[in-house]
Order: C-alpha cells, then structure tokens, then sequence
C-alpha cells in the first residue's frame, strides 16, 4: 500500500497514512482518462450555435419571376441557399454534445489521475482545512507553507466548507472542492492536491 506523509495546515508532518493501493496505487490508465477528460469537456459545449435554412429565411414567399421566357436561370425563391441572403446548407443547429460513460469507466478515471498525482508526489493529505471566517490570505499562507503559491493548487475536504471555498475564490489557480465533486479534469489541471484525511477517507470509501 502507499504511504504518504500527513501534514498539519502550517507545513508541519505529523505523521504518515497508508492509502487504498485499489484508489491510489493502480497503474494510470491514459485511454480511459482522455475519454474521461473530452466527456467533461464536451458536457460544458453549450451547443447553442445556430444557422437559418431557406425555411426560416424571412421573405423568398414569391417566385422572383416566371419559370420560362426570360431568358435567365430558373429560379423559385430569392432566399435559396445559392441566392446571397439565401439559407445556409447543413450548417450547425443547437445540440447537445454531452455523452455518457459507464459508472465503472468514470470512476477508474479518477483512480487512475489520484494515482498519478500519489506517484508523482503532487498530493499532500492535511489534518483538516478550515477557517473560522472567508479570508483570502488564509488559503494564501496555507500554500506558502507546502510551498505551493506559485502552483495551481486543488483544495479537497470531506464536506462542504463555504468559508474554505469562499477564501478560495479570488486566487487565480485554486480552487476548492468536496469529495463527491472530485473529477479527472481538476485534478489534472492542478499541480498541487491538498487533501484532508477525511475527505482521503471518504474517497476511500466510495471507490475502492
């Protein structure tokens, strides 16, 4: 099983934690997480991009003129599509980009980017993170003493903390999360992984 160090919130190691090897320690699986990845991405397309065909082009009602005798092309309405001000042929109309995974696939994913994170010494498992008011400076010595200011840093709890989120929110690169919000594109976005032992505790659960 791995193990790592545990942390208090001034840097300081209290002592050490052995992680689920099934959650933690299993081999990175890159296919899986790319698809993983592109299925997060893909659910964020809003899909609203939109074109008008010659049915919803406003106007093109009458015949420009009559089918024979002129002397020029045949032609039945001024808003078809090879007309300038025509409608537009197969162009994109609103949809939906999100597909599914199965529930076995997602969650080797996520096993697969901690396990990554573990092996590469980017996930640091703290005591507990809390704060007794929303302050920005407190999330900001937090990483200054696990020397990770000047990295994108992801914050897990085992619950919600809105005083930890809040503290959070104007720091570019940080970000702060609950355990049942845990995905594959956070925490490979991130370069840090600060984790409480009970939200490792709660992953533990849910995924081995």
């Amino acid at each position: 099983m791995p193990k790592v160090a545990v942390y208090n919130v001034a840097g300081q190691k209290t002592g050490e934690m052995e992680l689920n090897e099934n959650v933690f320690g299993i081999q990175f699986n890159e296919a899986v997480v790319h698809q993983a990845l592109v299925m997060q991405l893909a659910s964020r397309r809003q899909g609203t991009a939109a074109t008008k065909t010659r049915a919803q082009v406003r106007g093109g009602g009458k015949k420009p003129w009559k089918q024979k005798g002129t002397g020029r092309a045949r032609a039945g309405s001024i808003r078809s599509p090879l007309w300038v001000g025509g409608g537009t042929v197969f162009g994109p109309q609103p949809r939906s980009y999100s597909f599914r995974m199965p529930r076995k696939v997602r969650r080797l994913a996520i096993k697969s980017a901690l396990s990554a994170k573990v092996a590469e010494g980017e996930l640091l498992v703290v005591d507990g993170i809390g704060f007794d008011q929303p302050k920005t400076k407190q999330v900001i010595d937090l990483l200054k003493n696990f020397n990770a200011a000047d990295n994108k840093a992801l914050i897990i709890t085992a619950e919600e903390n809105e005083n930890v989120e809040k503290s959070s929110r104007n720091i570019e690169g940080v970000k702060a999360i609950t355990s049942m919000g845990l995905n594959v594109f956070d925490l490979l976005h991130h370069d840090k992984i600060l984790i409480t032992k009970d939200a490792v505790t709660r992953i533990e659960e849910v995924l081995a």
